[in-house]
């Protein structure tokens, strides 16, 4: 028989997507079918440009269209971050939530490369520093010292640095000024960064929230719609005790969790390598399991991402190849995932 478009559709009906469970016809993910002679040409549109199944599906796609005698197969991919029914909002299609439930694992450092990695992976992301008594995300995307603006419209222009728009308290007060303030002024400023801000069109609003379970996070449920949230932790069990409180918040607050994320999994000596689990081991794994959702890696202690931080250039800008960076790309690709099921496929809360 002839190789034909009617003939390659009716194959790909077959192939499903890994995550969501369904066929790429059915959800619509087939953008175009070229057959010339023995030449088979697709444009499959994903759910996310982070996708961390690409090479699963284009293998599952070759297998499916062997049998019709193709001779070649060439397969691209489109498509962009899909959006709910409702914006969370103007402009923005998802918000997420990055917590720890204490300080000192390394949030703010795991905010700033998740929101690089995934405009790496070909989305428009924006990073706001809700850490608000503690800011840090100026200062790691070296943004110290400059002054936000207002649009035509009284709006709030975020700055850019490597990519990302960032908000932060900290271009708003003087350095070193400690901010005494009570929850409806929290609140308040939460507000207006939310609503009073011209973030443009983005794809994924990253908040970086601070320690704790406390006014900040109930005030971002209360704002605005999260799409859902990350986890941090240490693998020490100390720190997977609060990290569990944060996971707990997130319920009561009707916040989907979207994953862990184990920082500081082993320190790498920068003189051989070598890895040494100084806060245990296995311990974000175990915390992903007991919370049924995923787990999305583990970033290794080095010198370097100590460094880039305080240099105000993210190790994934800084090294986007070492292994740091890659741990980062990699955890980005499996949030994208998860949000991609969570927008087909709405699941009960964590």
């Amino acid at each position: 028989m002839a190789l034909t478009e009617e003939r390659v559709l009716e194959a790909l009906r077959t192939v499903m997507d890994p995550e969501l469970g369904k066929d790429l016809v059915s959800l619509g993910m087939v953008g175009e079918v070229r057959v010339e002679g023995g030449r088979v040409d697709l444009l499959v549109n994903l759910t996310t440009p982070a996708c961390p199944l690409k090479g699963q599906i284009e293998a599952d796609i070759r297998r499916a269209l062997a049998p019709l005698g193709a001779e070649e197969v060439r397969v691209r991919f489109g498509g962009g971050v899909r959006p709910p029914e409702q914006y969370p909002l103007p402009g923005v299609k998802h918000v997420v939530a990055v917590a720890s439930g204490k300080g000192g694992v390394g949030k703010s450092t795991v905010a700033a490369n998740l929101a690089l990695a995934l405009s790496r992976e070909g989305a428009k992301v924006g990073l706001l520093d809700a850490d608000l008594y503690g800011p840090s995300q100026a200062k790691m995307f070296g943004l110290e010292g400059m002054r936000l603006k207002v649009d035509q419209d009284r709006r709030i222009l975020p700055l850019e640095a490597h990519g990302i728009k960032v908000l932060s308290i900290a271009n708003i007060v003087p350095p070193g000024q400690a901010l005494a303030w009570r929850g409806p002024i929290l609140h308040g400023t939460l507000k207006q960064f939310l609503q009073d801000v011209n973030w443009g069109e983005l794809d994924y609003l990253v908040v970086d929230l601070p320690p704790g379970t406390g006014d900040v996070q109930l005030s971002l449920a209360q704002l605005t719609q999260v799409s859902g949230g990350v986890i941090v932790t240490t693998p020490q069990e100390v720190a997977l005790i609060d990290a569990e409180r944060a996971a707990d918040m997130f319920k009561k607050v009707q916040v989907p969790v979207l994953g862990v994320l184990e920082n500081m999994s082993a320190f790498l000596c920068p003189h051989c390598g070598k890895p040494t689990p100084i806060f245990g081991e296995g311990g974000g794994r175990r915390l992903a399991e007991r919370l049924k959702t995923r787990f999305l890696g583990e970033v290794p202690l080095t010198l370097a991402l100590r460094e880039s931080g305080d240099r105000g250039v993210p190790v994934l800008a800084q090294d986007p190849e070492g292994l740091e960076a890659q741990a980062f790309l990699r955890a980005a690709r499996e949030l994208a995932a998860a949000l991609s099921v969570r927008t087909f496929l709405p699941l009960p809360m964590a």
